[in-house]
């Protein structure tokens, strides 16, 4: 009987605690789990619209968005804006511009699709870097003669804030056309290049 009983008395001695003369059933240590933050994000498609200031000029001439030039057509255009947010660090972007104003030579449209790379400086404000392949189509105005019709490779920068949940503000720049072959002016051949500043603003839903 007493070596039946002694191996029970170690098994409960060992789960007892003597402090002060009190028995106290022993405290599990807390193991504290650090938090995994969580990357994906949450509202994955959004939609956008924007106001762009677009230089449609031959490619020699430097662009000059505050002062119109002779080889150079400064554009008012409408952006849409259409993606998916795969992770806070990348997105795929699809564009499409068209103009509701020019100076005096030509008219614009055009689509883009981009590769979004993003980075979150602080919890509101994100850098973001556009790299893609897009159509660009200039068409004359006022007898001009202008014509062009190119896809090419395209890029831009920009940063975003955002505003709250659904909204986000944001403004980037975007080069559409490199050096394209095409008529600038009354017939005559020269390469053409394209920029275009954009401000708008994102709905994510």
């Amino acid at each position: 009987m007493k070596k039946m009983f002694l191996p029970f008395a170690m098994v409960a001695a060992s789960n007892l605690v003597m402090a002060g003369g009190d028995l106290q059933e022993a405290v599990e240590p807390v193991v504290n789990v650090p938090a995994v933050v969580e990357e994906a994000s949450d509202n994955n498609f959004y939609v956008g619209v924007g106001i762009a200031a677009v230089s449609a000029r031959a490619a020699d001439v430097t662009p000059n968005l505050f002062q119109a030039t002779k080889e150079q057509d400064r554009l008012g255009n409408v952006d849409l804006l259409a993606g998916y947010e795969f992770h806070r660090h990348f997105a795929i972007e699809g564009r499409y511009t068209t103009s509701f104003t020019h100076d005096d030579y030509t008219k614009m449209r055009g689509w883009s699709l981009f590769a979004k790379p993003k980075y979150p400086v602080t919890e509101d404000f994100t850098v973001y870097g556009l790299l893609g392949y897009g159509n660009v189509e200039l068409e004359e105005s006022n007898g001009s003669g202008i014509e062009m019709d190119e896809s090419s490779f395209q890029w831009g920068l920009g940063l975003s804030y955002m505003f709250n949940e659904s909204f986000d503000f944001f403004a980037d720049y975007k080069f559409l056309a490199n050096d394209l072959d095409g008529v600038i002016y009354q017939g005559i051949p020269t390469n053409v290049s394209v920029d275009s500043f954009t401000v708008g603003v994102i709905y994510k839903f």
